[in-house]
């Protein structure tokens, strides 16, 4: 049998069996980015790109990803989650920088670090769509997890 979890015998692609975890609280916290112009970022703050309010849009489609992720990733486990966030900040000096957290929550037999990072990056690659039109020199990233809890493995915390 192989070391590895996501292999069967023949060394191919499985998806592991969960059923015998336990269910216990778990939660994931993703982040990400996009830098934009300064036209854009104006046009953001006061609701005139003109495919309408881009962080509503962007929040729904952060939201509809974490539920959809078990579609885009092939080994993810269908999950009934509990509560997805999605949160905005600017970070404006010599750039302008859209910060983007989701937080993801589930009472469940695996993790929801998937879900989150998929949120986040759709919730990203939406903001670009609304305003590719403006300008197409957006960039996204990076997307990292920054934290987890619960499970097997336990909490983990990134280090900056």
């Amino acid at each position: 049998m192989s070391e590895f979890t996501h292999y069967n015998d023949q060394g191919r692609a499985k998806m592991v069996d969960i059923s015998e975890k336990g269910d216990t609280v778990r939660t994931a916290v993703a982040k990400t980015s996009v830098e934009v112009n300064e036209s854009i970022y104006h046009k953001i703050t006061n609701q005139t790109i003109a495919k309408g309010d881009v962080l509503a849009v962007a929040q729904v489609a952060g939201i509809m990803a974490a539920k959809k992720t078990s579609e885009w990733i092939p080994m993810c486990h269908p999950l009934s989650l509990k509560g997805i966030d999605v949160n905005f900040d600017w970070h404006v000096e010599d750039t302008y920088q859209l910060l983007i957290e989701v937080q993801v929550k589930t009472k469940g037999s695996t993790g929801v670090e998937m879900e989150a990072l998929t949120a986040a990056s759709a919730t990203a690659l939406t903001v670009y769509d609304m305003c590719k039109a403006v300008d197409k020199g957006m960039v996204i990233g990076p997307t990292y997890l920054d934290e987890k809890t619960g499970g097997k493995s336990g909490d983990y915390h990134r280090e900056d």
